[in-house]
């Protein structure tokens, strides 16, 4: 892409929550996929630290250091989509204190990413003002929040009691107010989820809450089953593992036969 049009902006995406258009998120981790997945037409790109298990390998998203997440979200910036690109604010990057939340969200926009993406209900309604009183668009994350996840009692559904649905509602509607243009709502029950999305005035993005939200957003290595471990909301759409394999077998079975390369490929 080599210039800004058509490009996909905060009001872009605003605009398409007013006109009551769904909005599509998928994750990218580097710079190909970000390409591919653009030219897919995706409303934006999450650079999630999800890629903490599925590119990375590591066994949870609270070891993915800033400076990772930078290298990727930088990597994505540079295929120059014309969707709207989030950068996820990985573990510890945001929870010591506001100024150095601000900070890291500041370091995340200089490399690339136009909007960013933190974890957590009220308890970080400062943090949201205070990042968006530097200028930045802030996305929030409730329901499953993974960095979180010793505190929530493990990777498990929310909402399922009326006391775990008035706190999800309470914690968007805090959100909304301290300046969040979006909200990610993670593996909640529909009917809670719904009933956020009714409650407040702006976009959710659901990811196994649902059909009820104001888009959707997916893991890229889920929706390609290349995810050794997927979680049961993910639905996979091309299972590129077996292709993968299928065609790297191919290679070295021609290579260990002496057919590759063959004459059209030396010189």
């Amino acid at each position: 892409m080599t210039s800004t049009e058509g490009k996909v902006t905060l009001r872009t995406i605003l605009k398409k929550y007013e006109k009551g258009e769904r909005i599509a998120m998928v994750t990218a981790y580097d710079y190909p996929t970000a390409k591919l997945v653009d030219k897919a037409g995706v409303d934006m790109i999450l650079v999630g630290d999800s890629l903490a298990m599925v590119v990375l390998g590591y066994p949870s998203t609270n070891q993915l250091s800033f400076e990772e997440m930078l290298i990727h979200v930088a990597a994505v910036a540079r295929a120059r989509p014309r969707a709207m690109i989030v950068g996820d604010m990985p573990f510890g990057s945001y929870e010591y204190s506001v100024n150095e939340a601000v900070r890291n969200a500041i370091e995340m926009v200089r490399v690339g990413a136009e909007s960013v993406k933190i974890e957590g209900g009220s308890e970080m309604t400062d943090v949201v003002r205070g990042i968006v009183k530097a200028g930045i668009p802030v996305m929030g994350h409730l329901g499953l929040t993974p960095q979180k996840r010793h505190l929530l009692g493990g990777y498990r559904l929310r909402g399922k009691t009326p006391q775990e649905a008035k706190e999800l509602i309470e914690d968007a509607k805090a959100l909304e107010e301290a300046g969040v243009y979006s909200i990610v709502i993670e593996f909640v029950k529909k009917e809670v989820a719904k009933e956020i999305t009714e409650k407040v005035n702006v976009p959710t993005i659901c990811i196994g809450a649902g059909p009820h939200c104001s888009g959707q957003v997916l893991v890229i290595h889920d929706i390609l089953g290349l995810s050794e471990i997927r979680p049961p909301f993910a639905k996979v759409y091309f299972d590129c593992s077996k292709a993968i394999t299928e065609a790297v077998r191919k290679y070295v079975e021609e290579v260990k036969k002496g057919e590759f390369p063959n004459e059209e490929y030396s010189f």
